[in-house]
């Protein structure tokens, strides 16, 4: 199966994101990642839904949003509202993350479940029937530019195996210092999601089409 690319628009210039969007869409990403940051789960803030739906028409690509806040329920669904395709939350994020995951699949959105390079596998227990992607943040979240922690690798192939013997259509989404030095790796063990930042949104926006095309290898 072919890799996906969604690059990550916390990367990109966002005094002209919308024709950052329409770049990476031409350059021939899978999908655009957002990365939403609230100054209080993570140490960064970034962009609400009004950024999302704007997107939104710009592009017709899935919009894979990631969010770093907490509490997160209350903002699911303005989310949903403004055109996401996707919503990943973290588990720690709210009180009652099955809860959680059944608001966003009752909005009509596939399911995410995002976990930092210090979070267990086992935070997904009771929760593998509920989701439709896993996230696993291959760096702390809050900043971007970070360098990739290898020691998630394992953690990768873990859960490539366990998707694997429940049979279930489930993403495995890796995110953070993903870079074409390292893309075949994390694609080796186990991943069929790349986000990449940095890495896509080098150069200028006729240089995009190179830079995914060597995370895919």
């Amino acid at each position: 199966m072919k890799t996906l690319i969604a690059p990550s628009i916390l990367s990109a210039d966002f005094a002209a994101l919308g024709d950052e969007v329409r770049a990476i869409d031409a350059a021939g990403a899978d999908w655009v990642h957002v990365d939403v940051m609230d100054g209080h789960y993570v140490p960064n803030i970034t962009i609400g839904a009004g950024v999302v739906k704007a997107l939104r028409r710009v592009t017709t690509k899935p919009l894979d949003v990631h969010l770093m806040i907490s509490p997160v329920d209350a903002f699911i669904p303005a989310f949903s509202d403004a055109g996401a395709d996707i919503i990943t939350f973290h588990p720690e994020a709210t009180p009652h993350p099955h809860r959680t995951a059944q608001l966003i699949r009752s909005l009509g959105k596939k399911v995410g479940v995002s976990l930092n390079p210090g979070s267990p596998i086992s935070l997904l227990d009771y929760l593998w029937d509920e989701i439709d992607l896993i996230l696993v943040m291959s760096v702390n979240p809050g900043f971007g530019g970070q360098a990739f922690i290898d020691a998630v690798l394992p953690k990768i192939a873990a859960l490539r195996l366990e998707i694997s013997k429940r049979g279930r259509p489930i993403y495995l989404e890796v995110d953070g210092g993903v870079t074409k030095n390292n893309a075949a790796d994390v694609v080796a063990a186990g991943a069929d999601v790349l986000v990449a930042g940095s890495a896509v949104f080098t150069g200028k926006a006729a240089d995009y089409a190179a830079n995914i095309k060597a995370l895919r290898g």
